[in-house]
């Protein structure tokens, strides 16, 4: 990283979908256009991953650099440890429910992907908005945080005090932001 700092403010929201139309736009037009077209022809199969070993094939198979597949790999590695650890089972035996399916990775990518097109020289971040209510999921009706976000969070990343209606702090953002910021 030889770049600027990159400041994320997720105050307000923490989504991915957020965190990738920001960086995006930090883009200039040309950089912004090669990130795109990588992810369209990068070469994710659009299918739902079940596990950790289906996911890291996935991203073994990319047409991009070794730095995003590992900045690819770590996320998800934080994610396989947050649901082994909410679900009281080993890493390999973990399930990807909506963290797995195929647009939830393309989003990922497409974050590591202008993130190595900005460069930044360290990224840091504001407290992160988590949201209050309910989520609905595979797993029934939960709290937001949903279990695997808040188990995320609690290895280090600062939340905001205040929470704002709805899930805007997701497992997979939650992962991204631990793996970049914090």
């Amino acid at each position: 990283m030889s770049g600027p700092t990159l400041h994320l403010d997720l105050s307000r929201d923490a989504r991915r979908s957020y965190i990738h139309a920001f960086l995006l736009a930090l883009l200039d037009a040309e950089r912004r256009a090669a990130v795109e077209g990588m992810l369209a022809t990068c070469g994710l199969p659009d299918r739902h991953h079940h596990d950790l070993g289906e996911v890291l094939e996935s991203i073994a198979g990319l047409a991009v650099s070794e730095r995003v597949k590992g900045d690819l790999r770590a996320i998800y590695g934080i994610l396989a440890s947050a649901e082994a650890q909410v679900h009281g089972c080993p890493l390999e035996a973990t399930h990807f429910h909506e963290v797995g399916n195929a647009a939830s990775i393309r989003s990922s990518l497409g974050i590591c992907l202008a993130i190595e097109a900005l460069d930044p020289k360290k990224i840091s971040a504001t407290p992160v908005q988590v949201g209050s209510g309910t989520v609905r999921c595979a797993h029934g009706l939960l709290s937001v945080p949903a279990p695997a976000t808040a188990a995320i969070l609690a290895s280090g990343v600062e939340v905001c005090e205040e929470r704002l209606a709805g899930e805007l702090c997701t497992p997979t953002s939650a992962a991204i932001i631990k793996h970049f910021c914090f």
